[in-house]
């Protein structure tokens, strides 16, 4: 597996990573249980980090050192692919022929190198998308920044370059089929999944205790990165409106941010806090720095809502996640999440980003006892039906299918007289 610009060591929600991070380790770790040797191949961003960490017996994640450890975006990073690209191949070098049987890529910058590695070794290319930059710059928020050309021709070159591309959604499946000419047999749909045995109901009087949050309150939650694509400004912004029509909620009223800047919100990394100081609710909102799994059950159990206001979301893990917890989730009827929640059943969808219309979603929930009961028993149902080892099921069958693919056309010796080194 490749992972480039995120490794899977590090805590979703700080930097750049996220949802794409928790599948690389949920995924290497059933596939090693299922007897596939996973080694995960990532960008160095520090002197202190091993050459090589054991994840689990059978997932080796290698640090490839490509560019200065610190102060490189993400954007940086597609001057620093061909280093990565040389890393990688030593590491092939210094093993047997044909060590490796398949490369799995995520994100486009490691598909470009995977594209690479995989005609290098004659082995099939998976590729997992994750986001994509058409997609995104069809939704953008406000002020935020667009999606350079040059990731769009990437993302290109390596669809048309991977034998099998896995979607994430039958939506996610039609975009990359509308917006990338990706041949249709070549897209594979396969859900990704949640823990189901740490994500799962539980107390709530519990869970708010250790968090400090009082057992009245009225605990509305955001989990996430910090940038304009995932727009916590909306959840702030609903909040304030919520307590313009109804002043008496501020004594019970909380609103939780549980996440760090992430992208475009690192060139503004105080403003969501001065958003708040500005809509005079700073009073109700708390943040958080970003919680491992174990803090974060805490959350979702503790919360009456969590809400998903994303401009754009290909993946829906946090909405799984709240879900199988038992916690209704809010979401904005954009991408995976739509098919992650059902309206009605596991949540709400809001359609748009209108503060309004999502303040008017929130008092809903948060009125009604019921409806909060009906829909938070519905959400479990709903995470029930995703689990990683499902996700990994499919996939092992999309592998078994990449590798039935014909071999690439050899690539022509070099002269015997010219010596390539490891």
């Amino acid at each position: 597996m490749l992972a480039v610009h995120t490794s899977p060591l590090e805590q979703p929600g700080t930097g750049d990573a996220g949802g794409l991070n928790v599948y690389v380790v949920e995924t290497a770790r059933r596939l090693a249980q299922r007897g596939v040797e996973v080694e995960v191949f990532t960008r160095a961003t520090s002197s202190r980090q091993e050459r090589t960490v054991e994840l689990v017996p059978g997932v080796l994640v290698r640090h490839v050192t490509a560019g200065p450890f610190e102060g490189l975006a993400k954007e940086d990073l597609p001057g620093q692919l061909c280093a990565f690209a040389a890393g990688v191949m030593r590491a092939e070098a210094a093993r047997p022929p044909g060590w490796y049987d398949l490369v799995h890529s995520h994100y486009w910058l490691s598909g470009q190198v995977g594209w690479l590695a995989a005609d290098r070794w004659q082995v099939p290319l998976v590729h997992t998308m994750h986001t994509m930059a058409r997609v995104k710059n069809l939704s953008l928020a406000d002020g935020d920044t667009p999606e350079p050309a040059g990731r769009e021709i990437g993302e290109s070159q390596v669809v048309e370059a991977a034998d099998r591309l896995v979607a994430n959604t039958g939506e996610e499946a039609r975009q990359l089929v509308e917006l990338y000419a990706a041949p249709p047999q070549k897209v594979s749909v396969v859900p990704p999944g949640v823990d189901l045995e740490r994500f799962a109901p539980g107390s709530r009087a519990a869970s708010r205790a250790a968090l400090g949050v009082p057992e009245t309150a009225r605990l509305l939650l955001f989990v996430g990165r910090i940038q304009p694509l995932k727009a916590p400004d909306v959840l702030v912004r609903a909040a304030a409106d919520l307590l313009r029509r109804r002043p008496e909620l501020r004594r019970d009223l909380v609103v939780a941010v549980v996440g760090g800047p992430s992208g475009s919100g690192l060139r503004r990394p105080e403003s969501l806090v001065r958003l708040a100081h500005e809509l005079g609710v700073a009073d109700v909102v708390r943040f958080e720095p970003p919680a491992g799994a174990g803090r974060l059950v805490d959350w979702y159990r503790a919360a009456d809502a969590v809400a998903v206001p994303s401009h754009s979301e290909s993946f829906g893990l946090v909405a799984l996640e709240a879900q199988a917890c038992g916690t209704l989730v809010v979401v904005a009827a954009v991408g995976a999440v739509c098919e992650a929640v059902r309206d009605g059943e596991s949540g709400l969808l809001v359609d748009g980003h209108e503060p309004g219309a999502w303040a008017t979603a929130l008092a809903r929930v948060l009125d009604d006892d019921v409806l909060r009961a009906r829909l938070g028993a519905g959400a479990v149902r709903q995470a029930a039906r995703y689990s990683w080892d499902a996700t990994v099921d499919r996939l092992v069958e999309v592998y078994a299918e990449a590798t039935g693919v014909p071999a690439r056309p050899q690539v022509q010796a070099p002269p015997s007289n010219l010596q390539i080194l490891p």
